[in-house]
């Protein structure tokens, strides 16, 4: 099958397996440039551990510190006509990688919401790792049925309280367009927490602890974005920040347990960065776009497996006690969130028209981030050759 990109809106509807396989191998690269994380984790369970983060975290588990990981995550497996979801193929490439340098990987594909799927970890960890010292949760889906009752929710994205009135950028038409979104209801906001909340992070830790195959002093980590002014109507102050409000305080909950045991639950604060999720967001792709110019122009670009990579070495595991704030979150958006930095964003946003896009943002530098994450674009692979699409996992 020889696979083009199909793009929809913000989503592609292909994915290249030889180019996931190989955006896989330059993060592994990059990790391994840096050196061992010596004090780094050993037996690591990611829980949404397919794309963005959460592959970012195996990665570097894998090939920082050594660790043998568990994954587990929910894609599409291919099919005689179509291929696989993109984080299908990541998943099967980490794999490949990590066995092929001695370690320990295995991956569970399913509802991570599911108690069934939380049932099969565990024996999994039981059986082949006995316990893990971290655990990273970065699961990102737009619904959820509950475990314990059924109920189906639909996470929005949508500002609380008034109307939304401002710009964003079509991605696919390459077009900055006014935007109008209507503030959510009630029911919007408990759907939008019950989704991206923290709950169902506490209930993996729950049913984890009470099987005992938490290490001492086992850590905990999941991801949160914070943003500017020029974000935080639609972000922070929008259904998506009372999801992560609820997520942050069930860290805290967490860390309460972990702690007694020697370890601790934190939740880290990340750079604004192309990811599918992202993609999603209204505003989010031009003030990306923006940002991406501004920050390769100084020097302080970074990408996921970098983010992940700096958070490992020198925030989680460089010798001393965790660094977080007042409300214990570890930041790694602080070169973003430099005054030197929004400043000038907030100038280019004042600034930015369909006009001049090319001029005042780095749209290609987006657009060639949101290819990679499907396999598309990375040099060296043949995009006119006939491949194997049905690529599955060993045994």
């Amino acid at each position: 099958m020889i696979i083009k990109p199909k793009i929809r809106g913000f989503f592609c509807l292909t994915s290249h397996p030889v180019g996931c396989a190989a955006n896989v191998d330059q993060q592994i690269d990059y990790v391994k440039r840096q050196g061992s994380i010596a004090e780094g984790p050993k037996k690591v369970l990611v829980i949404g551990a397919s794309t963005g983060y959460g592959l970012a975290s195996r990665i570097t588990a894998a090939f920082g510190s050594q660790a043998d990981t568990l994954g587990v995550f929910f894609e599409k497996p291919p099919t005689d006509r179509k291929p696989a979801t993109a984080g299908w193929y990541n998943s099967v490439a980490i794999e490949r990688a990590a066995r092929a340098a001695g370690r320990y990987a295995r991956s569970i594909n399913g509802d991570a919401f599911s108690d069934e799927i939380k049932h099969q970890t565990i024996e999994r960890v039981e059986k082949d790792l006995g316990s893990v010292d971290l655990v990273v949760y970065s699961v990102a889906a737009p619904r959820r049925v509950h475990p314990k009752t059924g109920a189906i929710a639909y996470s929005t994205l949508k500002p609380i309280g008034k109307t939304y009135e401002g710009l964003t950028l079509v991605t696919d038409k390459k077009m900055v367009s006014p935007i109008t979104i209507e503030p959510a209801s009630e029911d919007d906001i408990a759907a939008t927490v019950s989704v991206m909340g923290g709950e169902d992070w506490q209930l993996w830790m729950d049913a984890l602890e009470e099987a005992g195959v938490l290490a001492p002093g086992c850590r905990a980590i999941s991801f949160t974005y914070v943003g500017s002014k020029t974000t935080w109507p639609i972000y922070r102050a929008g259904t998506i920040g009372k999801a992560k409000e609820d997520l942050e305080a069930r860290a805290r909950t967490i860390h309460e347990r972990l702690a007694a045991r020697g370890g601790g639950a934190y939740i880290g604060v990340m750079k604004a960065l192309v990811t599918q999720s992202s993609s999603a967001i209204p505003v989010v792709p031009l003030y990306i776009s923006l940002l991406y110019k501004i920050m390769k122009e100084k020097g302080l670009h970074e990408g996921c497996i970098e983010q992940m990579q700096r958070l490992f070495a020198t925030r989680l595991y460089n010798g001393d006690d965790v660094a977080v704030d007042d409300n214990g979150l570890i930041h790694l958006d602080d070169w973003e969130m430099r005054d030197e930095v929004q400043d000038r964003v907030s100038e280019l946003w004042d600034a930015v028209s369909t006009e001049n896009l090319d001029e005042v943002s780095d749209f290609e530098g987006y657009r060639s981030d949101f290819l990679k994450l499907f396999g598309f674009g990375l040099q060296g692979v043949d995009y006119e050759a006939d491949v194997d699409h049905e690529v599955g996992f060993e045994d």
